[in-house]
């Protein structure tokens, strides 16, 4: 990528009902997210190589959280721009799912790691037109995290200002899911009622917990662990809430036009993917370190080993992109009044991905009945 990369705008105003808390139309063409800083380093192009179905670039976006380690450490090592060839991968982050969704729709991107929920949202929203989930990435990796002054317990929630990352992504819907569950209301759109939700950019949650202005916070690593080291404590591993400790948390999905017109690119990127996570989980140090220093090219400022070492150990990295559990996760987004029930038939494409698993000698993935005919 070129040097000196100006950031993007990342947020479009919303002031819709609940029912259309989300919008995911088709936008015209213009920035989301931002571009991180240039890692020409890592985008060696190796002689001879050709461009992949005549592109010139492949644009991917991901957060700057652990749960998207493999975008990470993919970036970081150069994979994803090995496995591209002469065609240039370029990045975008993101601080929530919605605003990538967004960036999706606009073209801005053409790739991306983002939770279930947004995914959700946009294959819905969009009549299913928008988009396909093609792979897994990670599970876990989210808790809650509380004031220990404020919060003793479970119960002492009620009442008090809990942030989550955006309105209606992964982690807000399962914090609003969890407030159902204990028999409290609260406002899905203005995040008022039992319990004040604030969404709070996972950037600025850390400074807020430590000035007092919010009393805890449901999110992903590695701003659970940053919360803790301001003093915060981890009442609950949302793991536990799951049969078998796994749920989704990371999904790669596409363009359902660039997936069509450029399936070659599209196995490059997974089978960089699966690289990159048999990688992670066979050098399970050496993954951390490169995550740590991805994260500190994109936000300026690696994570201390207080805050790195306890996220890295609540995520697992996985090529299954867990179909059993997105049912669930739309359920409650249903519940929440963030979604009407959703049809989610076609919503995974998993035959690129078996593919290249295959060539790896691994069992495919199961796209739980969900899968496109």
């Amino acid at each position: 990528m070129p040097a000196n990369l100006h950031s993007r705008s990342t947020f479009l105003r919303r002031g819709l009902a609940v029912a259309a808390a989300l919008p995911l139309l088709t936008l015209a063409a213009c920035g989301y997210g931002s571009e991180s800083k240039d890692d020409s380093a890592n985008q060696k192009v190796a002689a001879g190589s050709k461009k992949i179905d005549g592109l010139d670039s492949v644009k991917i976006g991901y957060f700057g959280n652990l749960t998207h380690a493999t975008a990470l450490v993919g970036r970081g090592q150069g994979i994803f721009q090995k496995e591209l060839g002469a065609t240039k991968a370029e990045y975008a982050t993101f601080n929530a799912g919605p605003s990538e969704i967004e960036a999706l729709n606009a073209g801005s991107i053409d790739i991306g790691w983002i939770g279930p929920s947004p995914a959700i949202n946009g294959y819905t929203k969009s009549d299913g037109k928008s988009l396909k989930i093609i792979g897994g990435s990670a599970s876990g990796g989210v808790k809650l995290v509380v004031d220990p002054k404020k919060i003793k317990s479970l119960e002492d929630v009620k009442g008090k200002k809990i942030a989550t990352p955006q309105l209606g992504n992964t982690q807000d819907v399962a914090f609003l899911n969890w407030i159902a569950d204990q028999g409290w209301k609260v406002d899905p759109q203005s995040g008022k009622g039992d319990v004040t939700v604030v969404r709070s950019d996972n950037k600025v949650t850390p400074d807020a917990f430590k000035a007092g202005s919010i009393d805890g916070a449901w999110v992903p690593e590695p701003t659970a662990s940053k919360l803790v080291a301001e003093g915060g404590k981890a009442i609950l591993d949302e793991s536990t809430l799951w049969p078998g400790k796994k749920f989704v948390i990371t999904n790669i999905i596409v363009s359902q036009k660039f997936l069509s017109e450029h399936p070659k690119a599209v196995e490059a990127v997974l089978k960089a993917s699966v690289e990159t996570n048999k990688w992670i989980n066979a050098n399970p140090d050496e993954a951390k370190a490169a995550a740590n220093k991805q994260l500190g090219v994109d936000s300026g400022k690696e994570l201390p080993a207080d805050v790195l070492d306890p996220a890295w150990k609540s995520i697992q990295i996985t090529n299954d992109p867990l179909a059993s559990t997105l049912n669930t996760e739309a359920d409650h987004a249903v519940k929440a009044g963030l979604l009407a029930k959703p049809d989610l038939n076609g919503i995974y494409d998993l035959t690129i991905l078996n593919k290249v698993l295959q060539a790896e000698g691994d069992s495919p993935v199961d796209a739980a009945g969900l899968g496109t005919s």
